[in-house]
């Protein structure tokens, strides 16, 4: 069953804006389907003129190289079968524009019962998987407005009173978190990963507390020399440089993909 007609943008959905439903239907999913349904709610939000989105949309979306991880190869038939399955959920709805061709909206906030920076939160760990605090809040905010880590510590510690976010390591410095989606193997193999032991999310200054281990991002920010303690050194936090690499490697992602395709381009010229 589809429905009538397709709405013309993310924010079309904002009568579900506040939606704080405690019992909303989510359930753990698999990997395809986390992808699809994560790309569905980011493209609404990023290119809402065109969403909803096609089968083939959603197919390169879901393989595009920046802002994923890990890095996909969907055929478009393993895209359908993801959609037909979250139809299925509730979480996706088929609808028909005034062409025959079929395409797809998701229903995040009636789904996981989020609003709408819950919703660009959770795009986030969706296609990226856990993140430290400073990461996730540069990322989410290309999509709703998060000013810096203390706004977004609220959000997260919102989103884990309804079971849909779990800290990874404890409360400090470079805390990871991610969602909840996963399914039960999936979550335990990630849990031991970050065998140190997660717990509350907490909404204070996190200056006191030790700095937690984080993997190594490959792109690091240039130093220059320093005799004595700059300004900009003494106000800026782990948390503030982990948002500048975030968004740094985001750059790098999309300029490298946009390269790949140019050369595609000029291949099909010659």
């Amino acid at each position: 069953m589809t429905d009538a007609a397709p709405m013309s943008s993310d924010d079309a959905a904002g009568e579900h804006d506040s939606i704080e439903d405690s019992s909303a239907p989510w359930q753990p999913l698999p990997t395809t389907e986390r992808r699809v349904f994560g790309v569905l709610v980011e493209k609404a939000k990023t290119t809402p003129d065109a969403y909803p989105l096609t089968l083939n949309a959603i197919t390169t979306g879901s393989n595009q190289k920046s802002n994923r991880s890990p890095l996909m190869n969907l055929e478009p038939i393993e895209a359908e079968n993801a959609l037909e399955n979250l139809r299925r959920l509730g979480a996706v709805s088929e609808v028909h524009g005034s062409g025959r061709m079929a395409k797809y909206r998701h229903r995040v906030y009636e789904w996981l019962g989020v609003n709408k920076v819950e919703a660009a939160v959770m795009t986030e760990l969706l296609l990226r998987g856990e993140q430290t605090l400073g990461e996730l809040r540069g990322r989410a905010a290309r999509m709703e407005p998060i000013a810096d880590v203390g706004t977004l510590k609220p959000i997260l510690k919102g989103l884990q009173a309804k079971g849909l976010v779990q800290a990874l390591t404890p409360e400090g410095r470079g805390q990871i978190v991610t969602h909840c989606l996963y399914l039960p193997e999936q979550q335990e193999k990630l849990e031991r990963t970050h065998s140190g032991g997660g717990g509350a999310i907490g909404v204070g200054s996190a200056s006191e507390h030790v700095d937690y281990a984080r993997p190594a991002i490959t792109t690091s920010l240039p130093r220059a020399p320093q005799t004595e303690p700059s300004a900009t050194s003494s106000t800026m936090g782990q948390e503030d440089i982990d948002a500048l690499q975030a968004e740094i490697e985001d750059l790098k992602e999309t300029v490298s993909d946009l390269e790949k395709r140019l050369e595609s381009l000029e291949q099909l010229i010659q």
